[in-house]
């Protein structure tokens, strides 16, 4: 693996991590309105709000980024950490960038207490699950979802 930082998004990072958000959103082939984009940074920024950010760089790049959520539990009096979105460019994927990313998210939480650190992973994405089962044990649960426009 390259040598590569991960740090917390600051204020002025926003030009370095929009273009991997845009790969995240071509990679799953959705289209988040700019709007949406715009409160979800200000919200990694809020120290209100229980989300976070972090990006990985290396080589004056930056390659990776990955947002986690805090919330409560009722099988846990630890916060579970959700690691919502885990996304690593193109050029620098199969480096061991997207395990540090996750190993990151791992030490936020131990260090904030939480119970447990959960993912979700599309079936698809076959290369992700590799690492994925390496690092984690794979529940048996299913989701489920209804989507409100």
């Amino acid at each position: 693996m390259q040598s590569v930082e991960i740090k917390a998004i600051e204020n002025y990072d926003f030009n370095l991590w929009l273009p991997l958000w845009k790969g995240y959103q071509r990679f799953y082939e959705v289209d988040i309105p700019e709007s949406v984009t715009l409160r979800t940074w200000a919200r990694f920024l809020d120290p209100a709000e229980p989300l976070h950010a972090a990006l990985a760089m290396g080589g004056g790049k930056t390659l990776g980024l990955v947002h986690s959520i805090y919330h409560r539990s009722t099988w846990a009096t630890g916060d579970h950490c959700y690691l919502q979105d885990l996304f690593v460019a193109d050029k620098a994927r199969g480096s061991g960038i997207g395990r540090a990313l996750i190993e990151h998210v791992y030490a936020d939480a131990k260090r904030r207490g939480a119970s447990c650190v959960h993912w979700l992973a599309h079936e698809s994405n076959h290369n992700a699950m590799q690492l994925y089962d390496r690092i984690a044990d794979r529940s048996e649960f299913i989701q489920y979802r209804k989507l409100f426009a």
